[in-house]
């Protein structure tokens, strides 16, 4: 398939033919996320487990035009008790996906990376957010504004070294990164910086695999041809850009939803760095955003989800 999907419809069209995979959903008793689902399931992109109050998910499902296999519905009370039950069976080998529901990201993923009963394969775990902005030309993917609060240099290695192993799977040949800061040049008053520049050293020497990362850049160089021409600033990734590695989780959260909400972007949310890929939407969020996130993750292979990394000590909710 083509290198670059310009938003979520062009990927939907590459990815048809993909067979379905099987996901569990925690706490699915929430119409948003079972007309998602419902969606997915008709376009063949999954088979679902749907964990949860089970009277209330027949009851939405009866309502929605639906029909529900007996098995397919696995009782569980409070939240708690979904996440738990949700990530055994991702470890009985049940699920190739975890869907979130109607709970909180941070319950969700505190079963996640449960030493006795978690299904995390990696030391650090980061978030991605793909958004689909109508004024700009490719999907653009911002890490980390979902998990890791305060990234030291080597944390920021580890998620850039995720956002771009997940580029290459959804098929980007050279994933192009500006690792972003508010200035272009490196100062000390500025740390960030300095971690861009180290950053920017370690891609050109091929630490990353293939790849293209810029750093210190700006939003605006990173994402306008025309300002990078406006200033002189010459690279592959100025006005181009694929991912935007933001230094914090503030960065992340605020650009995110800047560009989903007041620039009319739609968004999807994965988290990476589990056995399976998990979807983290907002429990306000539309069925439609909810659809993208589960139309990410079944693109993916369970590898993808393997990707080198360090959790940390708190996560976040895109808007809880």
């Amino acid at each position: 398939m083509p290198m670059v999907s310009s938003g979520f419809r062009e990927l939907q069209e590459k990815l048809h033919d993909l067979p379905p995979r099987q996901a569990v959903i925690a706490a699915a008793h929430d119409e948003h996320t079972l007309q998602a689902v419902f969606a997915a399931r008709r376009d063949g992109l999954i088979r679902p487990i749907l964990v949860g109050h089970g009277e209330e998910i027949r009851s939405i499902a009866h309502r929605l035009g639906e029909k529900l296999e007996e098995d397919q519905v696995i009782e569980a009370d409070g939240d708690q008790d979904c996440a738990r039950r949700a990530v055994a069976l991702i470890r009985e080998g049940r699920g190739e996906m975890l869907i979130k529901g109607m709970l909180q990201t941070g319950t969700l993923l505190k079963a996640v990376v449960s030493k006795e009963q978690g299904i995390r394969k990696s030391q650090v775990m980061s978030h991605v957010a793909i958004l689909d902005v109508p004024t700009y030309h490719k999907l653009l993917f911002i890490t980390d504004g979902g998990m890791v609060v305060a990234p030291d240099l080597e944390q920021k290695r580890h998620i850039l070294k995720n956002a771009v192993e997940f580029c290459r799977f959804l098929g980007y040949d050279n994933p192009k990164v500006g690792v972003l800061c508010a200035v272009e040049t490196v100062t000390h008053t500025m740390p960030e910086t300095e971690d861009a520049a180290r950053l920017k050293e370690e891609g050109a020497r091929g630490e990353f695999g293939r790849c293209e990362v810029e750093g210190p850049i700006s939003l605006d160089l990173a994402t306008d041809r025309e300002a990078a021409r406006a200033k002189h600033y010459h690279s592959p990734v100025a006005g181009d850009a694929d991912i935007l590695l933001v230094p914090a989780i503030a960065v992340g959260n605020v650009l995110g939803k800047a560009l989903y909400g007041l620039a009319g972007g739609e968004m999807a949310g994965v988290v990476l760095g589990a056995s399976v890929p998990i979807t983290v939407n907002s429990r306000g969020a539309t069925a439609q955003e909810k659809y993208w996130s589960i139309l990410i993750c079944a693109a993916m292979d369970n590898q993808a989800a393997e990707t080198v990394g360090k959790e940390a000590d708190h996560v976040s909710d895109f808007g809880s």
